[in-house]
């Protein structure tokens, strides 16, 4: 990172598919033991599609706030739950206190919040339009623009935690959770910053979300919901559309040194780059990915041999997974044998906007406990993706720095490169 302050991850928050808050979720996926099922809204609804990855139910009520529950759509509510674990994990918040997310440890002008969304809020889309159509244009709810605002989930956080410094969503679709953190770790590294809350929050399993996506032919058909995600298998045909929102407390290696707070990574390398090719395939070569994870490894001045472990986009899409294998092998030549690859949507589905950063989440647990979870349901591996795919059991497995990558409709792709504090 040259000359620029070294950025460290001081505090996490989950929540996942997998499990509720961070310890939940990462046993959720060591287990790896698939979080889809039937959907009773989508059920009602006759979708072509009736599975999904929910995560697990929580009172909004008592968490969130009655009036705020209905000011606010369901992927804000995601966001705030994850946000308020990060900061009381980071030890910046008195999370027994009366405002559990109030950021009392450092000075809020110099903390910000950048999160990734790809859709926003979803759920009031798909409440409000039929209400608009039957009660007409006079009878719109005032509260539909800023609950729908993809934006609104930041600007809560920072109401919430007091936050006044760089406030900013991302929207790179699928990648954006990651691309919030590489856009953080910059603030943070230039000096704008000393402290920012980063990450991705996605709420988007509506009747016509997952339609759309059906139609387009990016949903597992699999009737079995147990089965229906199962990235780099042979017999994988789309993937489990999930929803939930993972935030990380990103701060320079000064400031988090100075209040004695625990470093858990470092977030040392960030790439990014586009396919150029089409609004929703990758190239068969993967080529935009190649040149995002080549700029993450560049930047952060490491040799590519020291990668021990990859959390892979790994959607369980015939062409995603293919491509990722691809663009690994340009990359790693015959280190990417020795890379132990996971893709964690076995169990969460795919979280779209934040799937890159609870996947980042995920590869730092890996990294402290030397544990790669499993791909859930890989029984057999497709031959045309050449990777150390681990598979049934968490791998022991001892490493220096981890790779997480993301790629997003639009061929928008992501890299995070994860070290040891």
């Amino acid at each position: 990172m040259n000359a620029r302050r070294k950025v460290v991850v001081t505090g996490m928050g989950l929540v996942s598919p997998a499990g509720r808050g961070l310890a939940d979720a990462w046993n959720g996926v060591r287990a790896g033991k698939a979080a889809a099922a039937v959907d009773d809204v989508l059920s009602a609804a006759g979708t072509p599609v009736t599975i999904a990855c929910r995560v697990p139910a929580y009172d909004a009520d008592a968490e969130i706030g009655r009036g705020a529950k209905r000011r606010l759509d369901r992927f804000t509510h995601l966001g705030v739950l994850a946000a308020r674990e990060a900061v009381a994990h980071a030890g910046l918040s008195d999370a027994d206190g009366d405002e559990p997310e109030k950021i009392v440890a450092t000075d809020p002008d110099r903390v910000g919040i950048l999160l990734g969304s790809g859709i926003g809020g979803a759920e009031t889309w798909a409440d409000e339009y039929p209400r608009f159509i039957e009660k007409g244009p006079n009878r719109a709810s005032p509260m539909f623009v800023p609950k729908m605002l993809s934006n609104t989930a930041a600007g809560t956080i920072a109401i919430r935690t007091g936050a006044r410094g760089p406030n900013m969503t991302v929207n790179t679709a699928c990648a954006a959770g990651a691309s919030a953190i590489h856009v953080a770790r910059d603030l943070i590294a230039s000096g704008v910053a000393d402290v920012v809350l980063a990450g991705g929050v996605e709420a988007g399993i509506t009747a016509l979300s997952v339609s759309a996506f059906a139609q387009m032919g990016a949903l597992s058909r699999n009737p079995d919901p147990a089965s229906a995600s199962r990235p780099f298998d042979v017999d994988r045909d789309g993937f489990v559309m999930g929803e939930g929102a993972g935030v990380v407390v990103l701060e320079s290696e000064e400031h988090a040194a100075a209040r004695g707070a625990k470093a858990y990574a470092v977030v040392a390398g960030a790439g990014a780059s586009a396919d150029a090719f089409h609004a929703t395939a990758p190239p068969e070569d993967g080529g935009g990915a190649v040149l995002a994870i080549r700029r993450a490894i560049e930047d952060a001045g490491i040799d590519p041999t020291s990668i021990g472990h990859l959390n892979a986009h790994g959607t369980s899409t015939p062409l995603n997974d293919v491509a990722e294998s691809r663009a690994l092998r340009a990359v790693f030549g015959d280190h990417t044998d020795a890379i132990a690859v996971t893709s964690t949507k076995g169990v969460t589905g795919h979280l779209l906007g934040a799937a890159g950063a609870v996947e980042a989440i995920f590869a730092i647990q890996a990294l402290n406990h030397g544990l790669v979870p499993p791909t859930a349901n890989l029984t057999s591996q497709d031959p045309d993706i050449v990777l150390d795919v681990v598979a049934g059991e968490p791998r022991a497995v001892t490493f220096e720095a981890a790779l997480s990558t993301s790629m997003g409709f639009g061929g928008q792709n992501a890299a995070l490169v994860l070290t040891r504090a």
